[in-house]
């Protein structure tokens, strides 16, 4: 008689004519439902697909692509290798499918997952319409004069924030004028004490006698034509400093640049005097150095020359910028011209040495004819 052991969930037993064998069978049909039995096979299906891709359960997506294409290259008919098979390539395309359905299965189940366990937050139907950033009740027309209002009060709030912050910064201009106030009170207490030490000072050299060695000492001074452009403390104050040796500071800076751009030019002359002609080849290269020394010292005096035009204070007074070139070319044409110079003198003094010598000749000669005839 043909029985079953159902008394667990573990594998039956059943008589045969070879012996006892598990009831897989059995439990299929009995113990198993159709779902569960479709997932079962599902899965040894699955793990099948996984074979043929070489792949473990679990892997990538990208895993998944990458074993595809290596095995389409592999197997397909139309690669030209010595493996393609059509067979093969057809099994391998299933399987790939088949793969990437129960990654992406995996990857829905697990975000569904997800969201059941984050908290869902409904926005109530009545206010998903809603405009006025959600502020007020009742009708649109009431929710906008509410809306209305809040803007309102925030730009009420907003000018009352600006003018305390306008005080504020007020107080603390306040106090740096205060500030500034008393470093200049500071300043002015310093040179009233200096102007009052040197008056101190120049009265007790009066006392002293100690200007009475300047030209009209005890004279008044001497007037001039009265004229609307003038005004005669300015006047009758530059005339003492004149008078006294003081010259400004932008005619002592001219008078510098003047002297050196003098020397500098003698300077120059000079050098190429001194090398004479011709030029070899390193009395030439002598030459270019100085040339280039020469150039240095007058970008430096361009400088001061720039310094001059700053202060002076006339327009027609400026100087313009000297060139180094222009000069070296002065120079060379002053040493042609004393060349030539020199020449004629020399030629000079060798007809007044002839004209001499012809004189004392003669003279001579006239002595002669006399003591012939004495």
């Amino acid at each position: 008689m043909k029985w079953l052991c159902l008394l667990t969930r573990k594998p039956a037993c059943l008589p045969l004519t070879n012996g006892l064998v598990p009831c897989q069978s059995l439990l299929r049909h009995s113990d198993i439902s159709e779902g569960q039995h479709v997932w079962f096979s599902s899965m040894r299906n699955m793990n099948v697909y996984y074979g043929q891709l070489h792949l473990q359960e679990g892997c990538s997506l990208d895993d998944a692509k990458a074993a595809y294409l290596r095995l389409a290259k592999k197997y397909h008919p139309d690669s030209a290798s010595a493996t393609a098979n059509a067979l093969k390539f057809s099994q391998v395309k299933e399987a790939y499918r088949a793969v990437l359905m129960h990654i992406n299965n995996g990857r829905k189940t697990s975000v569904d997952e997800d969201e059941e366990e984050r908290p869902k937050y409904k926005t109530p139907q009545h206010r998903q319409y809603l405009d006025f950033e959600g502020v007020g009740f009742g009708p649109p027309s009431q929710r906008e004069k509410q809306y209305m209002q809040l803007r309102l009060d925030r730009a009420s709030e907003q000018v009352l924030d600006y003018r305390k912050q306008k005080l504020e910064n007020q107080d603390s201009d306040a106090n740096s004028l205060v500030v500034s106030d008393i470093r200049h009170s500071k300043k002015i207490k310093i040179t009233q004490a200096i102007e009052r030490l040197v008056e101190d000072l120049i009265q007790e050299s009066m006392a002293r006698g100690d200007f009475e060695n300047l030209s009209g000492q005890g004279k008044p001074l001497q007037k001039f034509e009265h004229s609307l452009h003038i005004d005669p403390m300015t006047h009758n104050l530059n005339r003492i400093l004149l008078e006294n040796g003081y010259q400004p500071p932008w005619i002592m800076l001219q008078k510098e640049i003047r002297d050196t751009i003098d020397k500098l030019r003698n300077e120059l002359f000079h050098s190429r005097k001194k090398f004479g002609d011709p030029l070899n080849p390193y009395k030439e290269k002598q030459w270019n150095s100085v040339c280039e020394k020469f150039k240095e010292a007058i970008s430096k005096l361009n400088k001061r020359v720039n310094d001059y035009n700053l202060v002076v204070p006339l327009l027609n007074r400026q100087m313009v910028h000297f060139s180094a070139e222009k000069e070296i070319v002065r120079a060379l044409k002053d040493y042609r011209l004393s060349v030539e110079e020199a020449k004629k003198h020399n030629v000079d003094e060798k007809d007044n040495v002839a004209d001499s010598l012809k004189s004392k000749s003669s003279l001579i000669q006239w002595l002669n004819e006399i003591m012939k005839r004495v």
